[in-house]
């Protein structure tokens, strides 16, 4: 029933900014790791980035020292910030949760998925 709602994909221009958000639409109990996916037109899926409860991050490093993820806890809100967007850039984003299966860890619970939103970054 709770689904992960993306915002902030659009157009815009090479160089240029972007924001993207991810909220529940509900509740999500025992949040570990919030992060972003992307599928580029005739590639896989791939991390882009995430951000664990504790801080900590993994950056894929083809957005290194662009893209900069954070989260706000108090809202279970996942952001993506996009600078010196690059027309390769270009993909559909996914917003990705994943929580744990007890307070005290116990491996991986559940793990939700958004929509996906469209960035297109042109030259």
């Amino acid at each position: 029933q709770v689904q992960l709602v993306e915002s902030g994909g659009g157009l815009v221009q090479a160089g240029g900014s972007l924001r993207l958000s991810c909220a529940p639409s509900a509740t999500i109990f025992r949040v570990n790791v919030m992060g972003w996916y992307r599928q580029c037109p005739g590639k896989q899926r791939e991390l882009v980035a995430a951000i664990a409860s504790g801080g900590s991050t993994n950056v894929a490093d083809s957005v290194k020292g662009r893209f900069t993820i954070s989260r706000d806890n108090a809202k279970n809100t996942v952001y993506l910030q996009m600078n010196s967007l690059k027309p390769e850039d270009t993909a559909v984003y996914y917003c990705n949760v994943k929580t744990r299966a007890t307070i005290l860890g116990g491996g991986d619970g559940m793990d939700y998925w958004g929509k996906g939103t469209l960035v297109t970054v042109s030259s």
